[in-house]
């Protein structure tokens, strides 16, 4: 059952026909950046709660947001922080990550996320891509950084900046954020043209690459999620890790509705419920599939969303979770490039369990193309490119894959697309040889090259498995060197090997020994062969979860 639509919902401000709704919101001026519209908010309301944290019940005013991110980068200024300098910044769901984010960009510096799951290995390749010159980290991170045999030129013990106990030589951010004054004015101007992030996202290369996304990036898909739908939210919750794109847009997106975002330190389908009914939340990405397995609870449908994300949520059990959970879930689509792109709008509950991702929304534009760039008629499949206001300026440091990542000036997502006669889009596959874990993107030759490490293997190719929970899993499909058996090289000892070098998340699932792979006459794995090869992926194949042979 749908839940309806209150008026008290609905800003009268916006129309109600999509085209013209978009057409408005583009036609409103943006903040010329993330810290200009945190000023509008807090001169706004400035003793409202604008952030909240669950798990401490730590608290921050818009007033007191800007104080700190004012005095944080009147520190970080002190510490020799600049206009267009890279900080890495590996913190977990805590009030010093969107306060070091605002505080940088105030600076117009260029914040660099990292994955706080990371492996030395992974934040070393990280910090030297990225170049970065300073580094904010939380000190449970100190044994990795530890790992780190090559630092970049000009990053060391002293300018990194430690959440928590540091090291000798090693900066407090307590006191950096000590050393700044309020109300501080960076002493150069920040426009919507300047970096705010390098945002790192997985390639099909093999190692991830930096988005390069400006300060009109931000504000603009803020603006996107908080106006599409014309509805007034006051509580916003998020989740996932901040070093993702998506608290970062929901917290400007909170800014634009002068609302609070509420802040879990980690993703928990067991507690969801129980956080959109304790704090009453009006807006959030739901965890779908995860929550939908979970045993039900008398909560499940106690709470007042008025809209619900989801992605890639399963057409058959779509309208059972909006009955279950009592709100209206609807699909989007956006990626780290392009930001928020499709949506489905509130009031199209006919498209419950269509499988659609929606209709373009403001700023953007999409096309479904053939292989040499024509557009294809409606039904027919397609890569999906995409163009607009704000999107990514192109890769840092690479040249050609940002030149190739373009054609004519649309982005090529290399997602698989098909686009109906009323303009609806399905996504149907994917050019890019790329897992979808959960919320990660897994390049499979990540995987694929850290498992070549194994004197062992002669070759190996890493495949996705249909899994309802994550939606792919990983799957390593070995071949030996002459004369080993899997005895020789047992799966536990291959799974294990990837841990030292992977995030957990990208460590193989399954194994399966093979003695060839099929080919093209270039010698590259036909993959697509492989995954049809047999209807059940899994058979054959070892099971780290578990710890079973299927």
């Amino acid at each position: 059952m749908q839940r309806p639509l209150a008026p008290e919902w609905l800003d009268p401000a916006y129309s109600r026909d999509l085209r013209e709704r978009c057409r408005q919101i583009e036609a409103e001026p943006l903040p010329a950046s993330t810290a200009a519209l945190l000023d509008e908010a807090a001169a706004a309301v400035p003793h409202r709660c604008a952030v909240q944290f669950i798990d401490t019940g730590e608290r921050y005013t818009y007033a007191e947001l800007k104080g700190a991110a004012d005095r944080l980068a009147g520190g970080l200024h002190r510490l020799g922080v600049r206009k267009g300098s890279r900080v890495a910044v590996m913190l977990p769901n805590i009030p010093q990550f969107p306060i070091t984010w605002l505080a940088l960009g105030r600076l117009g510096a260029v914040m660099v996320p990292v994955n706080v799951g990371y492996t030395a290995r992974e934040l070393e390749y990280v910090l030297n891509d990225a170049q970065a010159q300073f580094l904010v980290l939380h000190d449970s991170f100190l044994e990795v950084l530890d790992g780190v045999a090559r630092w970049p030129d000009g990053l060391d013990a002293g300018r990194t900046v430690v959440v928590g106990t540091g090291r000798p030589a090693q900066q407090s951010w307590e006191a950096v954020l000590g050393a700044g004054e309020a109300g501080f004015v960076a002493p150069e101007p920040v426009g919507p043209d300047d970096l705010c992030n390098i945002q790192y996202t997985s390639g099909t290369t093999g190692f991830p690459k930096g988005c390069l996304l400006t300060q009109r990036y931000w504000v603009t898909i803020g603006k996107i999620n908080s106006a599409r739908d014309g509805l007034r939210y006051e509580r916003i919750l998020t989740s996932t890790p901040f070093y993702y794109m998506d608290p970062q847009w929901l917290l400007l997106m909170t800014f634009y509705q002068r609302a609070t975002l509420f802040v879990a330190a980690r993703q928990s389908a067991s507690r969801f419920s129980t956080w959109l009914h304790e704090h009453r939340i009006q807006f959030c990405q739901l965890p779908a599939e995860p929550a939908y397995k979970q045993p039900p609870l008398p909560l499940d449908g106690a709470n007042q969303v008025r809209r619900a994300n989801v992605y890639g949520l399963r057409p058959v059990i779509h309208a059972e979770v909006e009955r279950r959970f009592n709100l209206n879930a609807r699909e989007a689509f956006g990626m780290t490039e392009i930001g928020s792109t499709m949506f489905v709008p509130i009031e199209a509950a006919q498209m419950t369990g269509s499988g659609s991702c929606g209709v373009v929304g403001p700023f953007r534009e999409v096309r479904v193309v053939d292989e040499a760039g024509r557009v294809v008629p409606p039904g027919t499949i397609g890569e999906l490119q995409v163009r607009g206001s704000g999107i990514l300026l192109g890769y840092y440091n690479r040249p050609d894959a940002s030149r190739d990542a373009f054609q004519d000036g649309w982005f090529r997502t290399g997602d698989l697309f098909r686009q109906d006669e009323d303009g609806w889009l399905f996504i149907v596959g994917r050019v890019k040889d790329m897992i979808r874990r959960s919320s990660e993107n897994i390049p499979a030759r990540e995987v694929e090259s850290v498992l070549r490490g194994l004197p062992e293997i002669a070759d190996v190719a890493v495949i996705p498995v249909p899994d309802e929970l994550r939606k792919e899993e990983v799957k390593a499909c070995v071949i030996l060197q002459p004369g080993l058996q899997p005895a020789d090289l047992p799966p536990q000892r291959i799974t294990d090997y990837a841990r030292q070098f992977l995030a957990a998340f990208k460590v193989p699932r399954y194994v399966e020994y093979l003695q060839e792979f099929p080919r093209t006459a270039s010698g590259k794995v036909r993959k697509q062969e492989l995954i049809a090869a047999k209807p059940d992926l899994r058979a054959g194949s070892w099971d780290r979860v578990d710890d079973v042979w299927r």
